[in-house]
């Protein structure tokens, strides 16, 4: 089955954690285990992930520089897409059996220069701040901050993905077997000029919208999104809170509300959106539950025909 799995940031890195070389090493080591017991049960693997924290790291390096060394968010979203790229393949060709197959590509995400986005900044990146320090920082970079959580991140714009550019090459390694590391971050954000031509733009697209056309595009079975809870709760953080097991995309849009924009909300959309498209499944949960997600014991599974939601009993 050809299933295209999207890490979370924080399934690469533990909330809260600092992010150091070390501590991404760790994570990602044990986010390939996980991913090559997949792949070793026979299961083709298309793997994306976020990259929230090194492009929010890399833009304070490159603020710190030369003024004039200062580089655009597209081309720190391809640093970072290189760089946890990399990470992901040499740890997945250390979990697989020699001559295993995978490929890290450099991806470029089609956007509309004319989304609302650009004007509405959305999406948080980089570290967490306390109010008068995140305000302190945006006078002082030009930035846009807004809450998240218990603290303050800068924000960016987040437009619609409209295209993958390089989805026939991604494709074509499928095809021939190869585990595809792709689409990081969202992909490198651009736009199509009168010409023709791209252009890279200031912005960083939301990485499961992107990992959602991707899954439709490749023709994936089951689009899965992992991250460091079990699955999809309501009331989330309250004393009432529950795990959805099972839904369908309208029994979920009855409670939007829920779920929160910058933390479950994006990836309930995106798992909907995928839903509706292709008549396929999805799901969301813990990466290290993905062999139970993928027997559909453990997770939040989003499917056609589940009119209400069901729920896990006891304590998850």
């Amino acid at each position: 089955m050809l299933i295209v799995v999207a890490l979370g940031g924080n399934a690469l890195l533990r909330r809260g954690e600092r992010l150091s070389a070390e501590n991404q090493h760790r994570a990602i080591i044990t986010a390939a285990r996980v991913l090559a017991a997949a792949i070793l049960k026979g299961h083709k693997l298309v793997i994306t992930h976020g990259n929230g924290p090194q492009v929010g790291l890399l833009a304070l390096q490159s603020l710190a520089g030369p003024v004039e060394g200062a580089l655009p968010l597209d081309v720190l979203g391809a640093e970072s897409e290189g760089w946890i790229g990399y990470a992901l393949e040499l740890a997945l060709r250390n979990a697989l059996p020699p001559g295993a197959e995978v490929a890290t590509v450099l991806t470029q995400t089609l956007v509309d220069a004319t989304d609302v986005a650009f004007s509405v900044p959305t999406k948080p990146i980089g570290p967490v701040y306390d109010e008068n320090q995140a305000k302190r920082l945006a006078a002082e970079h030009n930035w846009s901050v807004a809450p998240d959580g218990k603290g303050w991140r800068r924000v960016v714009a987040s437009p619609q993905p409209q295209g993958i550019v390089e989805i026939a090459s991604i494709n074509r390694l499928i095809s021939a077997g190869v585990t595809v590391i792709c689409a990081g971050g969202g992909g490198i954000p651009v736009c199509a000029g009168a010409d023709g031509c791209l252009t890279g733009v200031e912005a960083v697209v939301d990485k499961d919208a992107t990992s959602e056309l991707l899954a439709e595009q490749s023709g994936a079975a089951l689009f899965v999104m992992l991250t460091d809870v079990g699955g999809v709760y309501l009331d989330y953080g309250s004393k009432a809170q529950k795990m959805i097991a099972k839904a369908g995309p309208a029994a979920l849009a009855a409670h939007a509300a829920a779920f929160q924009s910058g933390s479950m909300g994006p990836k309930v959309a995106a798992a909907c959106n995928f839903v509706r498209h292709t008549g396929h499944p999805a799901a969301i949960g813990a990466l290290g539950d993905l062999a139970e997600i993928l027997a559909g014991q453990k997770g939040t599974i989003i499917s056609p025909g589940h009119e209400t939601l069901s729920y896990y009993s006891g304590a998850l």
